[in-house]
């Protein structure tokens, strides 16, 4: 898988944009395959680098204790790295909305359009403004993402009553 990734994330977009849209066709189905192969490396690799780091000890406890592996990777690994695997979601997130502009030139529907269409025009101030929008986006999904997972750690760590939780919602 390590090559795979690898070359998913050095080689240039524009190298396999044009292969992908002659496979796929120009239109959406390259521009999400074509986002899907430029985001998704981050998110792999961070959240395997998160599931290698739990503790060794905490391991050898839950195997000790006869655990199976699936039961291992759903109730220790996971939420030990949940940390590092929403930082990875973040990565993907902010890879994926950095590919809208070039996803557009293969009319892939999405925000990069306006700043395509400005661009072809010369119309520099407004490719800027809709450029900023995408920045802006960006930096409000990295915040709600860091919340959210800030949040759930610390709900996570409170140990309320979930039936009681469901019955407030």
């Amino acid at each position: 898988v390590t090559p795979v990734l690898d070359v998913m994330q050095t080689m240039p977009s524009f190298a396999y944009l044009a292969p992908l849209a002659l496979f796929f066709g120009i239109g959406p189905a390259a521009a999400v395959v074509t986002t899907l192969i430029y985001a998704l490396p981050p998110l792999v690799r961070i959240s395997a680098h998160g599931l290698r780091n739990v503790s060794p000890t905490t391991m050898e406890a839950t195997t000790a204790l006869g655990s199976t592996p699936n039961q291992q990777l759903r109730k220790v690994q996971l939420p030990m790295a949940r940390r590092t695997i929403l930082v990875g979601l973040n990565q993907t997130t902010m890879a994926a909305l950095s590919m809208a502009v070039i996803a557009a030139l293969i009319n892939g529907p999405g925000l990069g359009i306006p700043v395509v269409e400005a661009l072809q025009i010369l119309d520099v101030g407004t490719a800027f403004v809709a450029g900023s929008c995408l920045v802006l986006l960006a930096i409000m999904l990295d915040r709600m993402t860091t919340a959210a997972g800030e949040r759930a750690e610390a709900a996570a760590r409170r140990r309320e009553n979930p039936q009681l939780r469901r019955v407030v919602l």
